[in-house]
């Protein structure tokens, strides 16, 4: 599986999520851990995830931050935060699917990476954000085996750089009957529900 196939089940999990997102939920305040703000609130999250990839179409097309300037900036939910989301969705997915140049430099906030890096950095942080949603709203937290396989595959040989940076927590011990998806959530610090 590539970067590109491994976004695309990302970023349907997350969205599957986000779907089950009842209304009197949105206001919640999320972790502290999730955000740099302490009053933060699900739709905020949900929001940022939707900037994230409003972004996506400009990143692979090699525009800088200068060049985009705040069109992203701001509510992107609306008054339909779920179909809102799955717009934005649906054009961050179509933008990774038609991209063929996973070597070619993409220039981000913290600095110019090949896509295919770009792409990894944002699976992690949607594929994990799906298993963090779907426990805090209460739903099921199970994550697509095959996105858990891709997850795995790109995450586990740069695990410890990304614990260094302070991106994942402490690895939690598994028993060896885990699941392939309980094993994955030890990797990154995370306790399965």
């Amino acid at each position: 599986m590539n970067e590109q196939q491994v976004f695309v089940l990302a970023e349907r999990a997350l969205r599957a999520v986000v779907e089950q997102i009842d209304a009197d939920q949105w206001a919640q305040i999320v972790p502290d851990a999730w955000v740099r703000r302490p009053d933060a609130t699900l739709r905020d999250v949900v929001n940022y995830h939707a900037r994230d990839d409003a972004w996506v179409p400009d990143v692979l097309a090699g525009r800088t931050a200068a060049e985009v300037g705040a069109r992203y900036d701001g509510d992107l939910l609306g008054a339909d935060p779920v179909a809102s989301f799955a717009a934005v969705s649906d054009t961050a997915i179509a933008a990774v699917q038609g991209f063929d140049e996973p070597d070619r430099v993409v220039h981000l906030s913290y600095g110019d990476y090949p896509a295919r890096e770009y792409l990894a950095h944002t699976t992690f942080f949607r594929g994990l954000r799906a298993y963090d949603l779907a426990r805090f709203i209460g739903a099921d937290t199970t994550l697509p085996d095959e996105l858990v396989r891709g997850l795995w595959d790109e995450i586990a040989p740069v695990a410890e750089e990304w614990r260094r940076l302070g991106v994942f927590g402490p690895e939690i011990a598994v028993g060896p009957d885990a699941t392939a998806q309980e094993r994955l959530l030890g990797l990154v610090g995370r306790r399965a529900a």
